[in-house]
């Protein structure tokens, strides 16, 4: 059988020599090369785990040493190991120590009398790609926790079906004004307005339904009374067990203001281009025909020419105020441009 060729540190903690050498043939029976550092008491493997020589990727503790045994003997290990997985052998069976042992974090617990090469073999590998498993997960979440309370977007975890808010970021709490005690009393319908922005008909069915990234768009009320619009993204998680949706909050009041803004000064532009193109052309054309008249009529009386010139002042008047409106409305554009 072909021998396992990974290199385990392995910590054996134990002060019967007989015991000791077994352990390791049978670890020799299965790996290759299994590097083992003992101890025989409690001090000698204090002063081992809390040197930095060696990082060990498995204990096995014999729970009766001279120095130290039981529960207590068990703590200080755990302790010492930090992250470390720690499998017990012992001679004696002693089942509401062995369950007690694993709740308090002991990884395994074997039997002297009944184990075996390959049974010994089996947990130490099983326990150690567990542990890295159980590592790879805490930092997992430990990422997922820095992103969610770190943003500077404003974010939040509710459950899916009661709506209760589960979890809130600084973020959210700086820019609604609630605090966090606040935010967990409460569900998304006591901060949503019913002021439905065009296009969010659909509402929380949309965050509810959709299994894949969702935005949409809702009117808020913070602590101290503001309406904010808001655009949500929003993904499913599972949330301590419960179906669970996290969202991110980007304030949009001011993009929305400005956009507002923008359409109302293209508007009095398409009103100033239709006058210019339009309402300008009649008196002007009026004003070039009238005068037309005067220089080609060689025989105009005098009260004609009289009527000719008073439709050439009603016509520059009605001009005048055509421009005096084309300039009131481009103030305008410009005052909102300045603000």
């Amino acid at each position: 059988m072909e021998k396992d060729k990974k290199k385990y540190n392995i910590l054996v903690i134990e002060d019967n020599p007989g015991d000791l050498i077994l352990v390791e043939e049978y670890l020799d029976e299965h790996i290759l090369d299994p590097r083992v550092t003992s101890a025989i008491n409690f001090k000698q493997a204090n002063i081992i785990l809390s040197g930095n020589e060696t990082i060990f990727d498995i204990i096995f503790l014999d729970l009766s040493l001279p120095d130290k045994s039981g529960e207590p003997l068990v703590q200080e290990i755990l302790n010492l190991s930090k992250d470390i997985p720690v499998i017990i052998l012992t001679g004696y069976t002693d089942m509401p120590f062995s369950i007690k042992s694993l709740e308090m974090g002991i990884s395994d617990y074997l039997l002297k009398d009944t184990l075996t090469p390959f049974g010994l073999y089996k947990s130490l590998v099983y326990n150690i790609d567990q542990n890295k498993f159980i590592l790879a997960l805490e930092q997992s979440e430990k990422r997922y926790n820095d992103l969610f309370h770190l943003s500077p977007q404003p974010m939040w975890v509710y459950d899916a079906e009661t709506l209760k808010f589960l979890d809130v970021n600084d973020a959210a709490l700086k820019e609604y004004g609630f605090d966090y005690e606040e935010f967990l009393s409460m569900k998304i319908d006591d901060i949503r307005v019913e002021l439905q922005p065009i296009g969010h008909s659909k509402g929380l069915n949309t965050i509810k339904e959709n299994q894949e990234i969702d935005k949409s768009f809702e009117f808020h009320t913070l602590k101290n009374g503001k309406i904010i619009d808001v655009q949500l993204s929003s993904n499913e998680l599972i949330y301590n067990d419960k179906k669970s949706k996290v969202i991110l909050a980007n304030n949009v009041t001011q993009r929305n203001l400005y956009i507002k803004a923008i359409e109302d000064q293209n508007t009095k532009l398409k009103e100033i281009a239709w006058i210019q193109s339009h309402v300008v052309r009649a008196p002007l054309a009026r004003l070039m025909a009238l005068v037309n008249l005067l220089n080609e009529g060689e025989e105009i009386l005098q009260e004609e020419k009289l009527f000719l010139f008073k439709q050439i002042m009603n016509s520059a008047n009605e001009l005048d105020d055509i421009i005096k409106d084309i300039s009131s409305k481009t103030a305008e554009v410009e005052i909102k441009k300045d603000k």
